[in-house]
């Protein structure tokens, strides 16, 4: 054996280890077996290879594509179908589709990842309040969440952005309106379980305060599993974000908002199909790498696979 390949086997020992020495130890130790059991899932590995492309393309779009997504040739390049010049072919205005994909993934992330910020924090406070203090707290806060729950999401989504007003910023606002509920069931679900366990009761001995043990002891308790169910969300929050975009009230002309593109496309689906099969195919891609992402954390995550 290699000096190398024992130096490995020490680290992977030390980090494997059924008494660590310390905290920073124990944790470093349940994150490595949990990519262990990530990594041998794979097609969680190939919905993380998605999701990194998708990044990929995002930050770098300006060196992958020579032409702009928002200026097109009426003249000369109007509904060309795929080609050498044009890989995905070109819109009714001119413009190459697939530079207007690569800038449209900006959007995309832009949307998910605001989302994501915004609702699931909200969500895990509510949830865990709610099942913490219990009573009339508990009782209201989960009416709130059943009102929201009883709309389909889009529907209410359309709701609040047409009160808004269309746009980028105000379709954000609106999905993440909608968003919270689930996360609040969850996080409450998870908070009953550990609440009246012992380690709870000693800190509450312990004199600290309900702010404390909440913030402190009952939220990263329900962290792996909010973190699975926004990874699960993702896909939903991008076909909602287009729904939106398909309608007019989601991101504007000239945007390359993937359901914007599809909505414009629509016209010429018989003949020019390319227009709007083009976007829908990111659409397709992307949310499915996002859903086989969350089924791989979900395994890896899940403490009854910790023996495997």
């Amino acid at each position: 054996m290699s000096t190398a390949q024992a130096m490995a086997l020490s680290r992977r020992e030390w980090l494997l280890s059924d008494q660590p020495a310390s905290r920073w130890q124990a944790r470093l130790g349940r994150a490595y077996a949990t990519w262990r059991r990530f990594v041998a899932n794979k097609p969680g590995m190939l919905g993380l290879f998605i999701i990194l492309a998708l990044v990929f393309v995002a930050v770098f779009a300006n060196y992958l594509t020579a032409y702009s997504p928002v200026v097109g040739d009426l003249k000369t390049a109007r509904l060309l179908p795929p080609s050498a010049g044009h890989w995905l072919g070109t819109d009714d205005q001119g413009r190459d589709i697939y530079s207007r994909i690569l800038y449209g993934s900006r959007l995309t992330l832009f949307v998910v990842v605001l989302v994501a910020v915004i609702s699931a924090p909200v969500g895990l406070l509510v949830g865990a309040v709610a099942g913490y203090a219990g009573g009339w707290t508990d009782a209201i806060l989960m009416r709130i969440t059943d009102i929201f729950l009883a709309f389909p999401k889009l529907i209410l989504a359309l709701a609040f952005v047409a009160a808004l007003g269309p746009g980028i910023e105000n379709a954000i606002i609106a999905i993440a309106i909608t968003s919270w509920p689930p996360y609040a069931r969850i996080a409450r679900a998870e908070t009953l379980m550990v609440r009246n366990s012992d380690y709870i009761k000693a800190v509450q001995l312990m004199g600290a305060s309900p702010v404390r043990v909440v913030l402190r002891h009952i939220l990263p308790m329900c962290t792996s599993s909010l973190i699975v169910r926004v990874t699960l969300d993702m896909a939903g929050i991008i076909l909602t974000a287009a729904g939106l975009g398909f309608v007019g009230l989601g991101a504007q002309p000239p945007l390359p908002e993937w359901g914007a593109m599809i909505a414009s496309g629509r016209r010429f689906i018989l003949d020019q199909w390319w227009v709007a099969a083009m976007p829908g195919m990111a659409i397709l891609i992307v949310s499915l790498g996002f859903n086989l992402l969350g089924d791989g954390l979900r395994d890896a995550l899940d403490p009854r696979s910790s023996g495997q």
